[in-house]
């Protein structure tokens, strides 16, 4: 599911799940766990195996779950993100190929982001679901004035695009992305660990505060958006859509 390789130190963990490493409960529940046992690496690259950093979440089986899949998955997302976020050490995104909605937030929540293929965006709005309080968050934090477009128009950017809207740092190849990403790593790495982690702290306490004050008033609302019976119904004509787009 999470695939962990050892690159001179560097911790590699490679999204391994199903065609387009899609985000269900189980994926989500086992990336704090990855990144809690490569705690003593000295730096973390996050990429995905196949054509897809991450497609995003796996929305049939939130239709199929219905509303108590989504009460454990919604949390269990917020808790995903927000460990790849606050991971003390550096965190570089390897993004392969196309990381969208969740997928999307994944690399948004990493310290760098280099991107080698596919498209890269915010989706949740053409699915027709809202954000969460974290995910939407750590969006602001990684694009600033830039993450009301990502939000409501649901476009999603090549890597060229994306990089001009800094959404990424750098596009890279894709045979040099995980070396170029392992190198970076190694060179944030460079500093003295307390005080990258000193520093990554005080740079997310905003997005933090944001969180703390908003998320008791919005995420209630989101989880009763995300188990309405009118978003299953949505979500079921746009997995139709995307069915018939692949034929």
């Amino acid at each position: 599911m999470i695939d962990v390789t050892d690159h001179g130190g560097v911790a590699v963990l490679r999204l391994n799940h199903g065609a387009v490493n899609a985000l269900d409960l189980e994926l989500l529940s086992a990336l704090p766990g990855a990144l809690s046992a490569v705690a003593g690496a000295p730096a973390v690259v996050l990429t995905g195996a196949g054509r897809c950093f991450s497609a995003g979440v796996d929305l049939k089986r939130i239709v199929e779950g219905g509303a108590p899949y989504v009460a454990e998955f919604l949390p269990a997302l917020s808790t995903a993100v927000l460990a790849l976020f606050d991971h003390p050490r550096p965190v570089v995104a390897a993004v392969n190929g196309h990381a969208l909605a969740g997928g999307c937030v994944l690399a948004a929540a990493c310290d760098l982001r280099l991107m080698s293929a596919g498209t890269i965006g915010l989706t949740e709005l053409a699915a027709g679901v809202p954000f969460p309080t974290v995910p939407l968050e750590i969006m602001r934090h990684a694009t600033g004035p830039a993450v009301s477009d990502l939000v409501l128009t649901a476009h999603t950017l090549d890597p060229g695009a994306a990089r001009a809207a800094g959404l990424v740092h750098d596009v890279v190849s894709p045979d040099d992305l995980l070396p170029t990403a392992v190198r970076r790593a190694e060179h944030l790495a460079a500093a003295p660990a307390p005080v990258y982690a000193l520093s990554k702290e005080q740079l997310h306490r905003p997005t933090h505060d944001r969180i703390t004050r908003t998320r008791p008033l919005d995420d209630p609302r989101v989880l009763e958006l995300w188990s309405s019976p009118t978003t299953a119904a949505i979500l079921r004509n746009f997995l139709d859509m995307l069915s018939s787009r692949g034929k």
